[in-house]
């Protein structure tokens, strides 16, 4: 009968305690030790950052934003001029318009082409030089052929570890 009642109690104690109480586990012969503590889970890995994903960013960004895959990796010999000089126009502006924001690209030498032009002492590497350049020291002043680009800016959106950044543009299918 002992057994009973003592069965009775510790249903009831751990329905509503949730635990046995301690004359209980004495007289059944446990011992009450700390539920096991969980380990923390492990913080997510950082990205890691490739030489390669800023390049496959702006990719895929020119792709989403001016179709410049889909006009170059197109066979463009079917079409008429005026139909490649639309499609054309159109990647352009929008190419044009995503380098801007990301990009800001500022002329090296502000200058109309074609007039004369003496670089400042500035970096080697901002100024090439063509035609008969002196095999001794810089030369002066020349004609300015290209204005030359650089980047006043660079604001790519942020990475995240779950991107794919080989997939440039996922593929399409309309459900009817």
């Amino acid at each position: 009968m002992h057994r009973l009642v003592l069965a009775f109690r510790a249903f009831f104690a751990l329905l509503f305690q949730g635990k046995l109480p301690d004359d209980m586990t004495s007289e059944l012969g446990l011992s009450t030790r700390p539920a096991p503590v969980p380990p923390a889970p492990k913080p997510p890995p950082a990205p890691e950052i490739k030489p390669t994903d800023g390049a496959l960013q702006l990719l895929g960004l020119l792709q989403r934003e001016a179709r410049i895959l889909d006009f170059f990796m197109e066979d463009i010999g079917p079409y008429s001029d005026e139909q490649v000089g639309a499609a054309a126009r159109d990647v352009h502006e929008k190419t044009r318009d995503v380098l801007v924001r990301h990009f800001a690209p500022a002329p090296v030498i502000d200058a109309v082409e074609g007039s004369v032009a003496t670089p400042g002492e500035t970096d080697m590497a901002l100024v090439k030089y063509v035609g008969n350049v002196p095999a001794s020291g810089k030369p002066g002043a020349g004609t300015l052929r290209h204005r030359g680009w650089k980047a006043t800016a660079a604001s790519l959106p942020k990475l995240t570890s779950r991107q794919n950044l080989t997939i440039l543009a996922p593929a399409e299918i309309e459900v009817e």
